[in-house]
Order: structure tokens, then sequence, then C-alpha cells
């Protein structure tokens, strides 16, 4: 159903698997952020940081990065 979402992101599963965190290297998880819009969030313990989802293209640059 479009618009039904179960992921931040429209990539195929395979390439989703292989983004991970540019900072840390750290696998990267689905997840909403604090006003509702959809990020991807680094599983790093120490250095945890979420990268915002714009129009289903993960932005995955260093300074776009935002603590959580």
């Amino acid at each position: 159903m479009p618009g039904d979402r179960t992921t931040a992101t429209d990539l195929e599963p395979w390439a989703r698997a292989l983004l991970r965190c540019p900072l840390t290297g750290a696998e990267l998880v689905d997840a909403v952020a604090a006003d509702g819009s959809p990020v991807l969030r680094s599983t790093d313990p120490e250095r945890p940081v979420e990268y915002p989802v714009l129009d289903g293209i993960p932005v995955l640059l260093v300074d776009e990065a935002r603590p959580v």
C-alpha cells in the first residue's frame, strides 16, 4: 500500500543492510526522531547519533549527525 512504510528508507533490504554510521562504523537501525520524522540511528553505545532521512533517502553526512 503506498505510504505504508515499515522502514525509514525506500532502499532494497540488501542495500539497506550495507549502510553503516560514517562516524563510528556501527550498524544503523530505523527510528523516529523526537519531531516524528524518520531517522537512521547508530547502534554505537558510546556515541549514539541519528541521521535524517529525507524523502526516503538517508543523509549519512557526519555534519548532519544529531546526538540522541
